[in-house]
């Protein structure tokens, strides 16, 4: 959610607070009913479009938002989804459902009175007291949505660009102290905006009853505060300096990961790649279009602060839909997930949907969904082919073993010469092997080939996500 453009809804309108009065008054003194007022603002001032707007697309899209980050919370959580990244993902999807309530309850749920005049208690009692509360929370989220993002994105850039300190600095504990300190840092710098709002009451025009209105305090009123403090540190701290790192970070994560990937794929050593390479530039990707969609959803809202700050007052048209962005990037996230996630889809998969729709594989929700986070020393199938391939060694062992103390068998001929020179026969290493023949049939071979190649698809690894 912009907050600049809350900023100017909720302060800004009631900025020139005599001149609202005064014209209020002349008109209910001159009996004069063309033009009502409302807390000092004109009844039914371009209602449709902040309808549409607020209370359809921003109150739609805001439920499929909640929805879609409570399923991405349930998943991240599971116990093989644990990770660093996992957990600041998490954190991500918390801010985002606190901004997405938040934009409702200030901008989706008045505007259907605007409109339609429903909603009328909740417009003129619930939403005055509550939105000097609501305004600075909104700050803090969508601070910490911001610099969440930017972290998410700097954990990325040390896994990919410099790999060995990857498994010191991208660790469990170290997130959840970023996450604690972005938190804290939030909290202490909007404080002052819980001292920006305050109310006071009416008589309404139609209904003559009491009704509660906001104003901004005379700190919200002083041109030097709203100058350095809600123009320019808030351009700074929220859009100049987040935009400019996760640009530069996601450039070096690029070339990196990306283009590397390319000359390994026109020198043709592609298959050189690790398990935990492709891991890591498939969790690249889903993370940089993560941050391609917050950069993309929050360039109008940058714009409009940039208008607010330097030339004077936005459209509010700009700012409406800027606000419907904002709201659009908190809920897009969990879409995001699903397209490029190959075990985040997997689990969901599994915990929504039926398991007759689908055949145990690969991509079955019944395959296994152990833990492969970004640090994991050895993943599920290296000790796969770990045991596979002591299998291996032991059988070579054995049979180099039993060559030299004359014990193999083959049509009886070894045994039968040392009986026949009379020489007692080696004890060696007594191993029994069932009963097969040695020649095998064209499809047991064929099933072994198969089952190599079953092995070499499974070493190619799915992502952490």
């Amino acid at each position: 959610m912009e907050i600049s453009s809350m900023t100017t809804t909720v302060a800004h309108d009631y900025y020139d607070v005599g001149v609202f009065t005064q014209n209020f008054s002349n008109t209910n003194n001159s009996g004069n009913d063309e033009q009502q007022f409302e807390c000092m603002l004109p009844v039914n001032t371009n209602g449709l479009a902040v309808f549409v707007i607020y209370g359809i697309f921003a109150n739609l899209i805001g439920l499929f938002g909640i929805f879609g980050n409570t399923i991405s919370m349930i998943i991240l959580s599971r116990p093989q989804m644990k990770s660093s990244i996992n957990y600041l993902l998490i954190g991500l999807a918390r801010c985002d459902t606190v901004l997405i309530i938040i934009a409702v309850l200030i901008y989706g749920l008045p505007a259907i009175y605007t409109y339609t005049g429903a909603l009328f208690d909740y417009k003129f009692i619930v939403y005055p007291k509550t939105i000097k509360y609501l305004y600075p929370l909104s700050c803090i989220a969508q601070f910490v949505t911001v610099y969440l993002t930017l972290t998410v994105t700097l954990e990325r850039y040390i896994a990919v660009c410099h790999p060995l300190k990857a498994r010191s600095f991208c660790t469990y504990g170290r997130a959840q102290v970023a996450v604690l300190v972005i938190v804290t840092v939030a909290v202490i710098y909007n404080l002052p905006k819980f001292w920006e709002i305050e109310v006071f009451n009416e008589r309404h025009w139609k209904y003559n009853v009491t009704v509660y209105c906001v104003k901004p305090t005379e700190l919200r009123s002083n041109e030097h505060y709203v100058t350095l403090y809600i123009n320019w540190m808030y351009f700074f701290v929220y859009y100049m300096f987040p935009f400019i790192t996760l640009v530069i970070f996601n450039t070096a994560i690029y070339r990196r990961a990306y283009v590397g990937f390319q000359v390994r794929k026109a020198n043709r050593d592609l298959q050189q790649l690790s398990r935990h390479q492709r891991r890591e530039i498939g969790l690249a990707t889903m993370l940089m279009c993560v941050v391609i969609v917050f950069l993309i959803c929050n360039i109008l809202p940058m714009i409009t602060n940039a208008h607010e700050t330097f030339v004077g007052d936005p459209p509010e048209l700009m700012v409406q839909i800027g606000n419907l962005l904002v709201t659009i990037n908190s809920s897009i996230n969990f879409i995001i997930y699903v397209i490029f996630g190959r075990k985040f889809k997997r689990i969901f998969l599994k915990l929504f949907c039926s398991s007759k729709l689908f055949v145990p594989g690969r991509d079955s929700p019944e395959f296994q969904t152990y833990d492969e986070s970004i640090v994991t020393n050895t993943t599920n199938i290296e000790l796969r082919n770990s045991v596979r391939h002591g299998h291996l060694n032991r059988a070579n062992t054995v049979s180099w073993n039993n060559n030299i103390h004359g014990t193999t068998i083959s049509n009886g001929g070894t045994r039968q010469q040392s009986l026949k020179s009379g020489r007692p026969v080696s004890p060696g290493s007594c191993v029994y092997y069932p009963g097969k023949n040695l020649t095998r049939s064209p499809s047991q071979m064929s099933r072994t080939s198969n089952s190599r190649n079953n092995w070499n698809r499974r070493e190619n690894g799915d992502s952490t996500l």
